[in-house]
């Protein structure tokens, strides 16, 4: 077991376990639908936003007390916390009726997500400590990662398949609570020694990292091309966050202009439609993350590569929304494609500018800003694109709000 090559992955007790874990955990039958539900009832675009900007607010604002409770109780017992959260977020979801009831289930939702952040991963890692493994953490990690992937595009199917045989986008939240409670089976079946060393919870720990975080902010005042590096990061993945979901209401409108399954009702052929786009879009995904080095090196040099491809997709939402608008909507849907791929094209890059950016002892606090801010901007967004869609449409808010992102980008152009 000395190098990659002589491990033996069908051997390995666990690592099926920690692949079913990622199968399981993406079959979130709900997710390609998620506006599509929300607008079914009533909801404005505006409320849709205030929502996403509730859940990822409250994500954040609870990821470092989760983590510092997670060291207390356990790892183990942490994503069993995690799963138990996400179950009662997705039974209110099925059961609620209104803003104010969404609102508390993505608050459950946020809790599951706190609790489930790097959690697992830093369970592979004890167990491949526990087994002198740890040189094998990128490739076990990456053959695990690649299970979840296979599950987001397995997801997009089997939930296109739900929808269009019950006609009911609500369902789809019973139906996700099927393979987590397999996942929280599987989860509360792991060996007890991978919780690793338990410490004591102390709320100083959390205050000490929000403090650090507020400490990393003036540190790196002075720092321009660190700041420009984060706020490129920050900026682009803030624009994707609170945008890509409006690829649903896009796809919808195609099922009902495109001729086939004319026998069957509008959610129904938009389920096909939804189901079968989103399919290749994970499947592309995961094929340009795997290759985002080689397509870096296209271009002259890392940093060309970075300020390219923040205006090519800026140009590219802006193009989805023009198209959205003239109703060229298999343009429109091509042009969100690209922007999907190039999103995951772009992270791997800017992780590794950030880091020739900042002094490696403050990584950890530089990406924490990174984080701050990303929260931030993703919030704003989400609610002026739902107050944009409301006023305007779904294709002028988009072509709108990435025009306005563009226009930073003086500001965050990396050099």
């Amino acid at each position: 077991m000395n190098g990659q090559t002589s491990f033996r992955w069908w051997r390995d007790p666990m690592f099926p376990r920690f692949a079913l874990y990622g199968f399981l955990k993406n079959l979130r039958f709900f997710e390609p639908f998620l506006i599509l539900f929300l607008r079914d009832a009533g909801l404005t675009f505006t409320l849709i936003g205030t929502l996403y900007a509730i859940r990822d607010t409250a994500t954040y604002l609870l990821e470092v007390p989760t983590g510092v409770f997670a060291d207390a109780v356990g790892r183990r017992k942490a994503m069993l916390m995690a799963f138990g959260a996400y179950l009662v977020s997705f039974v209110v979801f099925y059961l609620g009726q209104g803003f104010w009831w969404f609102a508390l289930a993505m608050v459950f939702f946020a809790f599951g997500e706190a609790f489930r952040s790097g959690t697992h991963k830093a369970l592979i890692l004890e167990y491949l400590n526990q087994r002198g493994l740890r040189h094998l953490k990128v490739t076990y990690y990456g053959h695990t990662r690649s299970a979840s992937q296979f599950g987001s595009a397995i997801n997009a199917l089997l939930a296109a398949a739900l929808t269009f045989y019950t006609g009911n986008y609500r369902l789809m939240f019973l139906a996700s609570v099927v393979p987590y409670v397999l996942d929280f089976l599987n989860l509360a079946t792991y060996p007890p020694e991978l919780d690793g060393e338990v410490a004591q919870f102390r709320w100083q720990e959390v205050s000490s990292h929000f403090r650090g975080t507020w400490a990393a902010f003036h540190s790196m005042a002075t720092n321009r091309d660190a700041w420009r590096a984060i706020l490129n990061s920050a900026s682009f993945m803030a624009l994707f966050k609170a945008t890509k979901d409006y690829l649903q209401p896009i796809l919808k409108q195609w099922a009902l202009a495109l001729p086939i399954f004319l026998a069957y009702n509008g959610d129904q052929r938009s389920a096909v439609v939804v189901g079968v786009v989103y399919f290749l879009i994970y499947l592309g995904t995961s094929y340009v993350s795997r290759h985002a080095d080689r397509f870096s090196r296209r271009f002259r040099n890392l940093t060309t590569a970075i300020n390219a491809t923040f205006l090519i997709g800026g140009a590219l939402l802006v193009l989805a929304g023009l198209a959205t608008w003239a109703t060229w909507i298999a343009v429109a849907v091509a042009a969100f494609l690209g922007f999907y791929l190039l999103h995951n094209v772009r992270r791997p890059m800017n992780v590794a500018y950030i880091s020739d950016q900042i002094e490696s002892k403050v990584m950890a606090s530089g990406l924490s800003v990174e984080s701050v801010i990303r929260t931030i901007l993703a919030s704003v967004m989400a609610m002026l694109l739902g107050v944009l869609a409301d006023r305007l449409g779904v294709g002028p808010a988009l072509a709108v709000l990435a025009g306005l992102v563009m226009l930073l980008f003086p500001v965050v152009r990396v050099r």
